[in-house]
């Protein structure tokens, strides 16, 4: 099992151009997918609940033969309370507290300022209806659930529609209670593209939402990316990747635990440890071939840093901070003792972890922040979901007499440098 990450050094030439070579992998341009994925939008617009029916059976493998029992009853969420010990209920309250409280701080509120009899300010209003979608395997996320219905509900959604492909109860129960805690309204067993493409347009029996968000695979990525403009969506994501910064005061099994955690989420996860400490960067590395046959999902995690891992050993601390703005990182872990001085440089990440007893899998389940967060170097110009996602604005504009008489003749000037009679005409009329 031999493990062989892509070894960097930035005294070599056209270091940054490797870099960005092995970082610039883009999951979602599968055009064999998406035709996969348009047909399926197309047959869900076109035949609505009897083509959702075709694909659960199809993609979802349950078959459900009447289109209301993809509903999760309210006897089936009291029933997955049974599924749950005492120590999973109280850990997940725990962790919604800590989400609710973070998130509370998001919230935006309207606001107008008033000068010479005129109005201008915003009016704030919640998304009225929101999707959710959470992905399932063997098991489903309770975490994602969280991150996604929280600052939905504290932004003040009134209808909050989630999507899972739920073949069990037992087995998703976890998931279904936290749907429970954090007020959603609608658990329907449905996953995949043709789950968002109910979300997105509508059923006879599904209700159009307006925004839709949640991770997925491929299939569930593109399907968002087609739909959006018909609907909100939160971002298109790609794999998960982490950012280690690291230096001689580190351990380096809690370095390599930590690359394990993203690596282990699928072949295409980036781990990327960085250091002006080529010792610590070599004791990494035995800690990663000592830790690795420790793994449940070792062979994940192989494939994971043999395709996608990176060391690279650096001069300084400003040529970490570049090679991290341009990375952009979804998590970035700054481990090292100069952390304070180090995140007065970093412009470019997701979600940033300062110090050794801060591992990105805290931000995963319960510190408070959300996890859900722009990746493949979108954190250049994007955000971590939050409340905000959640809420429009209107601008209000309330124009006084005395304001409309200077508004008045701007507007007539560049109206007419424009060429647009009419808009000049109305400002005119204005100005009396």
């Amino acid at each position: 099992m031999k493990i062989n990450p892509l070894r960097i050094d930035t005294s070599k030439r056209n270091y940054e151009k490797i870099i960005l070579s092995r970082t610039g992998i883009n999951s979602n341009t599968n055009r064999k997918v998406q035709k996969e994925v348009d047909l399926i939008i197309s047959k869900i617009k076109k035949s609505g609940d009897k083509s959702l029916l075709s694909f659960i059976k199809k993609f979802d493998n349950y078959n459900i033969k009447n289109i209301k029992n993809i509903l999760i009853t309210p006897n089936e969420i009291k029933k997955s309370y049974k599924y749950i010990d005492k120590y999973q209920l109280s850990n997940l309250k725990k962790s919604i507290k800590r989400i609710r409280d973070f998130s509370k701080k998001q919230k935006a509120m309207s606001w107008s300022n008033s000068k010479n009899g005129s109005i201008l300010g915003e009016k704030v209003t919640a998304i009225e209806t929101v999707g959710i979608y959470v992905p399932a395997g063997k098991a489903s996320y309770p975490s994602t659930v969280l991150m996604n219905a929280i600052p939905a509900k504290i932004a003040g959604v009134e209808n909050i529609i989630m999507a899972c492909p739920i073949s069990n109860i037992e087995d998703h129960a976890l998931a279904i209670v936290a749907a429970d805690l954090c007020g959603v309204d609608k658990i329907l067993r449905m996953g995949g593209a043709h789950a968002i493409a109910a979300l997105a347009y509508g059923t006879n029996y599904i209700d159009k939402v307006d925004k839709i968000v949640g991770p997925g695979n491929i299939y569930v990525t593109l399907a968002k990316k087609a739909v959006f403009g018909d609907v909100g969506i939160d971002n298109i994501a790609g794999p998960s990747e982490v950012v280690i910064i690291a230096d001689s005061t580190n351990n380096p099994d809690w370095v390599a635990m930590d690359l394990f955690s993203q690596a282990e989420h699928d072949e295409l996860a980036q781990p990327i440890l960085i250091s002006s400490n080529m010792k610590l960067i070599n004791d990494v590395h035995k800690s990663v071939e000592k830790l690795l046959p420790q793994m449940l999902r070792k062979n994940i995690i192989l494939k994971s840093f043999n395709s996608r891992g990176i060391y690279i050993k650096t001069k300084n601390m400003r040529e970490i901070a570049n090679i991290v703005n341009k990375i952009a990182p979804e998590h970035l872990e700054i481990m090292s003792k100069n952390k304070n001085d180090l995140i007065k440089l970093i412009t470019n990440a997701g979600a940033i972890f300062l110090g050794e007893y801060t591992p990105e899998v805290f931000g995963d389940y319960c510190a408070g922040p959300n996890h859900v967060l722009p990746t493949s170097g979108s954190a250049r110009f994007s955000s971590p979901l939050g409340v905000y996602d959640f809420q429009k604005r209107s601008s209000l504009i309330n124009i006084s007499r005395k304001t409309a008489l200077e508004l008045s003749k701007i507007s007539v000037s560049m109206a007419l440098s424009e060429g647009l009679q009419a808009h000049a005409l109305s400002a005119k009329y204005r100005d009396k």
